[in-house]
């Protein structure tokens, strides 16, 4: 515990304090709370707990919703003196200033003078081309000098004056083993500039290379019932605002099967529109919760253009469970554009950990991937929670809590390579929508809600996978998978709404011979898993041709839906699906308009009986 005098502060406390005083007086304004958050290393819901309880305390005073308007109440001789950190900006310690060009200098009056004339000329120059580059501040740009720190440099630089970022065009930038992570808060032109990175070594393979993060402060919000399918709130904010909502007391989506768990706390995440309308229907009803945050939409969209990204891949050893990597693009900021950017992983072994996503989008809204490149990642086992050997999934692209997510015109080779994972996932998200994407699969692993589209694509080995709540429409495509939709089995294979499919093309498992069930599902009834589950209330088929000429010998016709109680394995009498624990309710009605197996064969609802019996058919063969 830190006491001078009669003021009272903790350690930590302390440092956040000395920072405060330091960077004003370096800067001459106040720090932002990203900047806090780039130093301290730490989140932004920590960050703005802290600056709260530093307030509450009359250690500094702030005007809420307003950028840079912390002030410091204490007298500089009671501060402690302020810690360099490793993953710190080195321009906010106290005992050094960073020289642009690559050199620090102890403070000094003579030095100070020179390190001031040296950024004066550095400004004017800036303004003067009206962006920064990489190589102002040290890059070199050869593909074996480690540019990293620069590059933090440069864009730390690019934030404060609000200045777009732009690369040299044939410039690789080298990316080695460093705990750094360059904040982006501008538009970013990396053009065909090539980055190398290195994942041989690292210091933290938890840590991105990049974050885009808004430099807008988080909002103080306040209600008093949070419920599913609430229209509005009360209260009113300063700006539209991406809302995250917690109850770590109640969980949901307790998986099943080789990677069983206890569950996740139930989340929601939707736009608080500053008339205090919702957008992104809330999902479940909160008795209370343990976590509520407003992160502000910025107004004018972010835009990362290019960049040929090469991943040489990490060799992690480790026998059981999962060690996510990161060493990636974290995107934390709403309304951004992600543009004809390439990501290559090469040097793969025998030996690796499975990657989170190069693109990895988390607590936001508003984000489009347009004209990118992805790559599939090879497949690794470990032994999962059953004790037993699972398949570990490893992405190129991911996204939790996030409203409003567009994929248009992003593409991948070798989509039906069965030794490459499927290329992406996402979680607890609010509308997808694919458009004119090639890609070895789409997947919602803990719940999609609103609208999910998949519109004019071609996807893979690994298909379209689904859980979660709306409607879900697969229009003008051509799937590869194994099922033309899979329910995901471990989550329930739960969808509350409906299925449209509207003149596709389905080749079943690549073409690879095989009995196709157009819809999978698989739930018993036995498991809890969190949430009643339920078939999609309504399918409407209008125009598929299906392919289906590779088969066994004894093929009869494909089934549209696979056996939901292929698994149920009862230790006594077996009951009717209806009367079980955790019962499974059952699709309503299936439309079938232009239905054509290429085999000729004619297609059935199902092995099931149960389940044929009490299904409504409307069939229009062709």
């Amino acid at each position: 515990m830190k006491k001078k005098g009669k003021i009272d502060f903790t350690e930590t406390q302390g440092q956040y304090l000395a920072f405060i005083y330091n960077y004003s007086v370096i800067h001459g304004r106040a720090p932002a709370e990203a900047e806090l958050e780039h130093f301290f290393g730490t989140t932004p819901p920590t960050i703005h707990q802290m600056i709260l309880k530093l307030e509450q305390k009359g250690m500094i005073s702030r005007v809420p919703h307003q950028a840079r308007s912390i002030k410091l109440l204490l007298p500089a001789e009671v501060l402690p003196i302020l810690k360099p950190r490793e993953t710190g900006d080195p321009t906010l310690t106290s005992d050094r200033i960073f020289n642009p060009r690559g050199r620090g200098v102890k403070n000094g009056q003579g030095e100070r003078s020179a390190q001031n004339g040296e950024r004066s000329r550095e400004r004017g120059m800036v303004l003067n081309k009206g962006f920064i580059s990489y190589d102002d501040f040290g890059a070199v740009g050869d593909g074996v000098t480690d540019d990293l720190h620069a590059i933090c440099q440069a864009h730390a630089h690019a934030n404060a004056g609000g200045i777009s970022v732009k690369t040299k065009p044939d410039a690789t930038y080298h990316l080695d083993s460093r705990a750094l992570t360059a904040i982006i808060a501008t538009d970013t032109e990396w053009s065909t500039s090539r980055f190398t990175i290195d994942d041989t070594r690292v210091e933290d393979h938890k840590a991105p290379l990049f974050e885009v993060r808004s430099l807008l402060e988080p909002e103080d919000i306040r209600c008093d019932r949070i419920t599913r399918g609430q229209k509005c709130f009360d209260t009113r904010t300063e700006h539209d605002c991406f809302v995250y909502v917690k109850n770590e007391n109640k969980k949901r989506y307790i998986r099943r099967g080789l990677n069983q768990n206890s569950g996740v706390p139930q989340n929601d995440c939707f736009i608080l529109r500053r008339n205090g309308s919702i957008e992104g229907e809330i999902d479940w009803d909160y008795e209370a919760w343990t976590r509520i945050e407003a992160y502000p939409i910025d107004g004018k969209r972010l835009v990362l253009r290019g960049g040929i990204f090469t991943t040489f891949a990490n060799r992690m050893k480790q026998e059981t469970g999962y060690n996510y990597w990161s060493r990636n693009i974290v995107i934390r900021r709403s309304n951004v554009e992600v543009e004809e950017l390439t990501h290559y992983v090469v040097g793969e072994t025998s030996t690796g950990h499975p990657y989170r996503g190069f693109i990895s989008v988390e607590k936001c809204a508003d984000i489009t991937l347009r004209g990118c490149f992805f790559s599939g990642h090879k497949i690794y086992l470990t032994i999962g929670a059953a004790s037993k050997p699972v398949r570990m999934g490893s992405y190129d692209i991911h996204a939790n809590n996030v409203v409003n997510f567009h994929m248009t015109k992003c593409r991948m080779n070798h989509i039906c390579d069965r030794t490459r994972w499927g290329v992406i996932a996402t979680n607890f998200c609010k509308n997808i929508l694919l458009e004119d994407c090639t890609l070895s699969r789409m997947d919602t692993h803990m719940g999609v809600s609103g609208t999910y589209t998949i519109s004019r694509c071609r996807l893979g080995h690994m298909g379209i996978n689904a859980i979660g709540r709306g409607l879900l429409t697969v229009e003008d495509s051509e799937l590869y998978g194994n099922a033309l939709v899979s329910y995901r089995g471990d989550y329930g294979s739960t969808w509350e709404g409906d299925l449209v499919i509207r003149n596709c093309r389905w080749i079943p498992a690549c073409g690879a011979k095989t009995w196709p069930h157009m819809i999978s599902v698989n739930n018993d009834g036995m498991h809890n898993f969190g949430y009643p589950c339920s078939m999609p209330r309504q399918v409407t088929v209008d125009s598929l041709v299906v392919d289906d000429r590779n088969h066994p010998d004894d093929y009869s016709g494909m089934f549209l839906f696979t056996d939901p109680d292929a698994g149920y394995r009862p230790s006594e009498g077996a009951k009717p699906m209806t009367e079980r624990p955790f019962p499974y309710a059952l699709c309503r009605t299936v439309t079938v308009r232009g239905l054509t197996l290429l085999s000729g064969k004619i297609p059935c609802l199902s092995p099931n009986d149960e389940f044929v019996k009490s299904v409504t058919m409307v069939e229009d063969r062709v």
